[in-house]
């Protein structure tokens, strides 16, 4: 898949308007090993559950890994490049699923880190912070058991 400048002018990535999306096609088979069938190759999950409380979801990263965490994006969230990020201006533009992989503690202000699927070149390296609780992340959690 090509890369794209998502949001930010990167040196040596074009607009991501400009990429020419195309369905990819599945033949059921690994292309790099004809000996993996795809159907065969799954993995299920066990359970899927959300959480009630921020100690519960610092229990499962510390206990089993990321999350998937969700949260309303604004305008400001856009160019974002370090710090915690708290929306603070702009229209809403949607929701955005994002791997939430551990938390801290900034100048006061409690945040979650999380990976971004925009690649490297946007915000802290593809990683940022957000204030806990800001933009409804805190009830859009989830994760499971396989």
């Amino acid at each position: 898949m090509a890369k794209c400048a998502h949001h930010v002018d990167a040196p040596g990535l074009g607009p991501c308007d400009a990429i020419i999306q195309a369905e990819p096609v599945c033949d059921g088979t690994c292309h790099t090993n004809s000996a993996i069938n795809y159907k065969n190759d799954k993995n299920f999950s066990k359970s899927s559950y959300g959480f009630n409380t921020v100690a519960a979801i610092k229990q499962d990263i510390f206990t089993y890994g990321s999350v998937t965490g969700a949260f309303t994006v604004y305008e400001d969230f856009l160019t974002y490049s370090s710090g915690v990020y708290q929306h603070t201006t702009g229209a809403a533009l949607g929701g955005h699923a994002i791997k939430v992989i551990g938390w801290g503690t900034e100048n006061g202000v409690d945040y979650w880190l999380c990976v971004n699927s925009w690649n490297n070149t946007w915000g802290d390296h593809g990683t940022f912070k957000i204030k806990q609780g800001d933009s409804g992340i805190n009830q859009q959690m989830h994760a499971g058991q396989v």
